[in-house]
């Protein structure tokens, strides 16, 4: 057999897609584009027509997206998906909230925008699977830290 050999390179990343769960993947593409306003990109359906993987596009960048039911995570040993931060990066946050808000009217919680001593405008909303948005726009390259706190950056580090 032919396996790969290891090497000393640094490793070539070609990006990083979230893949998450949904009880209704049908529901949860509609909803994505719906409100955040993502693009689909393409859903794969069963004989009945309903989701059962997809991919919308934020950007550039992708999110995939699964049907799971629930004895799936019983095979896990587990009550249901826990739910995850995704944090989108968007010109323009207060817009971005005024349209999540119109599009969820009173039925989901959101976050206002607010401002960050790391020099980010933000704010967070829940959608219908657990899963938590953060739409975060960098304002400042200014970083107002509480006292005794520091910015590290990797450069600044010394080798161990």
């Amino acid at each position: 057999m032919d396996f790969a050999v290891m090497s000393d390179e640094e490793p070539r990343y070609l990006g990083l897609a979230p893949y998450l769960y949904y009880t209704d993947a049908t529901e949860a593409v509609e909803w994505l584009t719906r409100v955040f306003g993502f693009q689909e990109k393409v859903r794969y359906v069963d004989a009945a027509g309903d989701v059962f993987q997809a991919t919308v596009l934020v950007g550039d960048s992708e999110i995939h997206l699964t049907a799971v039911g629930s004895e799936y995570w019983e095979a896990k040993g587990v009550d249901g998906p826990v739910g995850q931060l995704n944090v989108v990066y968007v010109d323009d946050v207060d817009g971005q909230f005024d349209r999540v808000c119109a599009a969820v009217g009173d039925t989901v919680e959101v976050s206002r925008p607010q401002d960050q001593p790391y020099g980010a405008r933000l704010f967070t909303v829940q959608d219908i699977g657990g899963n938590s948005w953060t739409f975060w726009q960098q304002v400042s390259d200014a970083v107002d830290l509480p006292t005794g706190w520091q910015e590290i950056r990797a450069g600044d580090r010394a080798a161990p």
